[in-house]
C-alpha cells in the first residue's frame, strides 16, 4: 500500500466519510474501511498448546471457530515461544526483541517503557488503540496479585503506547468475578464469567470503532486456560462437557519430576490423582475461548470491516500436563513451546495455507507491521515474515532461538537453559551442569529418544551446539545463572539493564506512582468500593 502521512490520510478518510454520511449498511462500512490501512485484531490465549487445538489433530478439542479460522488464512504451524513463559513472552511480542534483550529474567519484573514498543508504532501511525484483558508487565512484586498498586495499570508510558482504550489488569486467573481497571485506579468487578465479558467489550469497541476514520489496533488478552483448573473456574456450561471425558495422557508421560524444573514445575505428590481433572478443565475452559473468539468473528464481519482487518489468534506458550515429568511451562519441549499461530487477511493472505517458516515471538511485532505497511524499529530483533504470510515465500530463519533465562518468578538458580529448534531438530543445553539434550522432533514429535549421547549423531550435536553459542554472542547473552542479573539487571524488580543497555529512568517511576498511588495503593480490589458490571459497563 503506498505510503501517506497522517494529515493526508485523515483527509482523505475524512472525505470517506463524509461521502458516506447517509448510507450505515454494512456495504457502505466495508467501501469506508478500503480507504483506511487496515485494521488489526490480535487476540491471545494463556497457556493453550498448539497440539491442544483441532485443527492441529486434537480429537478431543472443541474448537470448531478457531478451526474454521485455521482454513482462512495462513497457518504458522511451526511458531514457538522464545520465552515460553507468561511476562517474557509478552515483552518480546511487545518489543520485537528476544528475552535477554528485554531484561524480563523471570516473572514478576517491571519493563521498562523505553523500547520502542508495538503500541508506539501503532499510535504514531494513527492508529486508535485498544487493549482488553491481561499484561502481565507493570507489577513489580512476586504474588499479592489482588493489590491495587500491582493490578492498575497508570495512563502512560507503561502502557507502552497503548494510549486509546484500556480495560486490563496485570495479573489475574481467578475468572469469576474478576478485577479490572480503565483510566483510573478504581478496579471495576465483573459480573461474567472473565472471557465472555471481555468478549463483549471487544465486539463494543468494534462496534464504535467502525465509526471512526481512523484504523484500529485491538489486542485481547485472555487469561485462559492458565491454571488454576478447578471446577469452579470455568463456565458451568463447558464445564459440563468435560466432567465424564477420559482425556489421554501423551505417550512422554512421567510421574516422576524432571531434576531441572524450578518449584512451578515440579509435580505434586498427588499429580497422578489430579492431573485428568485438571486437564478437563483446561480444555472446557478452551471450549468456551473458541466460543467467544466465534462471537468476536462474527462481529467483525457484521461491522463490514472484515475485509480490511488483519486478524491474530495465538497463545504465550503451552503447558506441560505431565509430559518429561513436568508440569506448567517455560520450557523447550514442544508441549511448552509450540503454539498455535493463525493469521487472516482476506483477498491478501491466501486461505488454506501452511507456514513452514519458524515463527518465534520477536517476529510477530515485525512481520504485522509491515503487513499494516508501517516502519519497523530499528532496535526490533526480530524477522519480518510478512511475505510468509502472503505466500510469497522471501526470508526466513535457518532456525527458532529460545531462551530459559532463569526460574518461573523466583531468583533461583538451577534451572536455565538455552535451545534452538529447526524444521528436524530440537537442541538445549542446561546452564547448570552444560548437560545438552538433541531430538529428532521431525520422527519423534513426542521428544522420547535423546540422541545427544549418541555416538553416530556427534556431528549433529556439534552443529547445533555451535549454532546456539553463535547467536548468543550475537544477541551478547552471556547465559548465566538466574541470580546473577538480580543485581545488576533490576533494582526492586524494576528492569534498570539489558543485554543491550536499555535502562529505566526511576526517578520518572518513582513521580507516576505517587501520582496513582499516593497512599501506596497497598489496599486490595476487593476491599475497596467498586464499580460492578458485566463487560465493560
Amino acid at each position: 500500500m503506498p505510503s501517506m502521512n497522517r494529515r493526508h490520510f485523515l483527509a482523505g478518510a475524512g472525505a470517506a466519510v463524509s461521502s458516506l454520511a447517509l448510507s450505515k449498511t454494512a456495504r457502505g462500512a466495508t467501501q469506508e474501511a478500503q480507504a483506511k490501512k487496515p485494521n488489526l485484531v490480535y487476540v491471545f490465549a494463556d497457556q493453550l498448546r498448539y497440539c491442544s487445538c483441532g485443527y492441529a489433530g486434537d480429537e478431543f478439542a472443541r474448537t470448531p471457530n478457531i478451526d474454521a479460522f485455521a482454513a482462512e488464512g495462513c497457518n504458522f504451524h511451526q511458531a514457538v515461544s522464545s520465552a515460553p513463559v507468561c511476562a517474557p513472552y509478552r515483552c518480546s511480542l511487545m518489543t520485537g526483541k528476544y528475552q535477554s534483550s528485554t531484561g524480563m529474567v523471570i516473572n514478576e519484573l517491571r519493563l521498562s517503557p523505553e523500547h520502542d514498543c508495538f503500541g508506539d508504532v501503532l499510535t504514531r501511525s494513527g492508529y486508535r488503540t485498544a487493549y482488553i484483558g491481561k499484561w502481565h508487565m507493570w507489577a513489580n512484586q512476586l504474588g499479592h496479585h489482588n493489590l491495587i498498586k500491582n493490578g492498575f495499570v497508570p495512563p502512560g508510558p507503561y502502557r507502552l503506547g497503548f494510549d486509546g482504550y484500556w480495560a486490563a489488569y496485570n495479573f489475574n486467573h481467578t475468572y469469576h468475578h474478576s478485577p479490572y481497571f480503565l483510566d483510573t485506579p478504581a478496579p471495576h468487578i465483573r459480573t461474567q464469567y472473565e472471557p465472555d465479558g471481555q468478549t463483549d467489550m471487544a465486539i463494543e469497541y468494534l462496534k464504535g470503532a467502525q465509526e471512526s476514520a481512523e484504523p484500529f489496533a485491538l489486542f485481547l488478552s485472555w487469561g485462559p486456560p492458565h491454571y488454576p483448573w478447578d471446577w469452579g473456574n470455568v463456565d458451568a456450561s463447558y464445564a459440563d462437557l468435560y466432567r465424564n471425558v477420559n482425556l489421554p495422557l501423551r505417550p512422554n508421560y512421567s510421574d516422576i519430576s524432571d531434576p531441572y524444573g524450578d518449584a512451578w514445575q515440579v509435580l505434586p505428590r498427588n499429580y497422578n490423582q489430579v492431573v485428568h481433572d485438571w486437564m478437563r478443565v483446561y480444555y472446557a475452559q478452551t471450549a468456551n475461548l473458541d466460543w467467544n473468539f466465534g462471537r468476536l468473528m462474527k462481529a467483525i464481519e457484521e461491522s463490514g470491516q472484515a475485509d480490511n482487518t488483519i486478524v491474530v489468534f495465538t497463545s504465550d506458550h503451552g503447558e506441560m500436563f505431565g509430559s518429561h515429568g513436568r508440569q506448567a511451562k517455560l520450557i523447550f519441549y514442544e508441549e511448552a513451546a509450540r503454539i498455535p499461530f493463525l493469521i487472516r487477511w482476506p483477498n491478501r493472505i491466501p486461505a488454506k495455507s501452511v507456514s513452514e517458516s519458524l515463527l518465534g515471538t520477536p517476529d510477530i511485532m515485525p512481520t504485522i507491521l509491515r503487513l499494516l505497511d508501517l516502519p519497523v524499529p530499528s532496535a526490533v530483533e526480530g524477522m519480518d515474515l510478512s511475505s510468509q504470510a502472503l505466500g510469497k515465500g522471501g526470508s526466513d530463519h535457518e532456525a527458532a532461538h529460545m531462551q530459559g533465562m532463569g526460574n518461573t518468578a523466583a531468583w533461583i538458580d538451577g534451572s536455565e537453559w538455552r535451545a534452538v529448534r529447526d524444521h528436524e531438530y530440537t537442541y538445549a543445553v542446561y546452564h547448570r551442569d552444560g548437560k545438552e539434550l538433541l531430538f529428532h522432533h521431525r520422527d519423534d514429535p513426542y521428544q522420547l529418544t535423546d540422541l545427544a549421547g549418541e555416538r553416530a549423531q556427534s556431528a549433529t550435536l556439534a552443529h547445533y551446539r555451535q549454532m546456539s553459542a553463535a547467536w548468543r554472542k550475537e544477541q551478547n547473552d552471556e547465559f548465566q545463572a538466574c541470580s546473577w542479573y538480580e543485581n545488576r539487571w533490576t533494582k526492586d524488580r524494576n528492569i534498570v539493564m539489558t543485554a543491550r543497555g536499555v535502562t529505566q529512568n526511576l526517578d520518572e517511576l518513582r513521580e507516576i506512582t505517587h501520582k496513582w498511588f499516593p497512599d501506596g495503593g497497598d489496599r486490595s480490589v476487593y476491599a475497596t468500593p467498586v464499580q460492578v458490571g458485566a463487560g465493560g459497563k
